[in-house]
């Protein structure tokens, strides 16, 4: 039996005729769609030459709009990502503690964070900032986006590195426990190392929604960041909001390749290191893990 069919039936005939079927309907139904935007946004008088052509032929929309914003968002969210994996690594493992009075508040701070809306976060750490800081205004945008950012992804993250460790099997903790390691040693050197890939699908998808959540900031709380500046080129260059938001979703996709390109190289690396270091995975390696993960009190660890 293949790996592939352990997870379904491998199709028949008829199965991949009507596959391709699909297929061809689906792409016939694309096009049409496609062709109907066009022509709409051409009777709108949206493909101009004129409303494209700042993005091609004026460096200034780049070096004084576009690429600023781009290093905003970056900025928010390099500081979200570093202040959140380790925060929310420790979180993770703080809930699969033994200590009811660590496992318990923990567990109670995950949840809590994890349950208010990204946004209000945002909105509620600028207003603190304003009433009982000294944070000046200009900066202001930034803390309480990357605070925002933080508490919300830090609480995901917890669940992923939960759930990433609970995937691994029981006799990983019984050999650790044989040869004398503390508890400690064995999150350390032997659970934490092996959860690392099969957390990182999850962790790449968090951290795609940590860039693209950079731009809430923009919307609301005045952070320049790279969406914001679809409101200033559309004054500047006219009425150009579809191309402004086309070239500015087509960086934000490029950015998210980047990342989840780097992702993939990077878990085929550790795969391949654990094969060649003869790392005990399972029977079938680690399970890819989500982050919509209930409770639990983690004492299988």
């Amino acid at each position: 039996m293949s790996a592939t069919s352990v997870l379904y039936d491998a199709p028949g005939k008829r199965a991949k005729r009507r596959n391709i079927l699909y297929t061809i309907v689906f792409l016939v139904v694309f096009a049409l769609a496609a062709w109907w935007v066009l022509v709409q946004m051409n009777d709108k008088n949206q493909l101009a030459s004129e409303k494209w052509s700042p993005f091609v032929t004026d460096a200034e929309v780049w070096t004084t709009y576009l690429l600023p914003g781009l290093g905003e968002t970056l900025k928010a969210a390099a500081l979200s990502i570093v202040i959140a994996l380790p925060f929310g690594a420790l979180l993770g493992i703080g809930r699969l503690s033994d200590h009811t009075w660590v496992r318990v508040p923990v567990g109670a701070v995950v949840e809590f964070f994890r349950s208010i809306p990204v946004l209000l976060m945002m909105v509620f750490a600028a207003t603190a900032y304003a009433q009982f800081t000294d944070v000046s205004s200009d900066i202001r945008p930034l803390y309480a986006v990357v605070t925002g950012l933080v508490l919300y992804n830090a609480s995901v993250i917890a669940e992923i590195v939960r759930a990433g460790i609970l995937t691994l099997p029981n006799g990983q903790t019984d050999a650790a426990k044989a040869i004398g390691m503390r508890k400690g040693q064995t999150m350390a050197y032997v659970l934490l190392p092996q959860a690392v890939t099969a957390m990182l699908p999850a962790l790449v998808s968090q951290l795609v929604v940590i860039v693209k959540d950079t731009a809430l900031g923009g919307a609301l709380l005045g952070l320049s960041e790279l969406l914001s500046q679809n409101r200033t080129i559309t004054a500047n260059y006219g009425a150009n909001t579809i191309a402004t938001l086309v070239v500015i979703a087509l960086i934000y996709i490029a950015l998210n390749f980047i990342l989840t390109t780097f992702a993939g190289w990077l878990e085929k690396r550790l795969r391949q290191g654990k094969k060649s270091t003869g790392a005990v995975l399972g029977t079938d390696g680690p399970q890819q893990v989500s982050a919509q993960v209930g409770p639990g009190d983690g004492s299988s660890i």
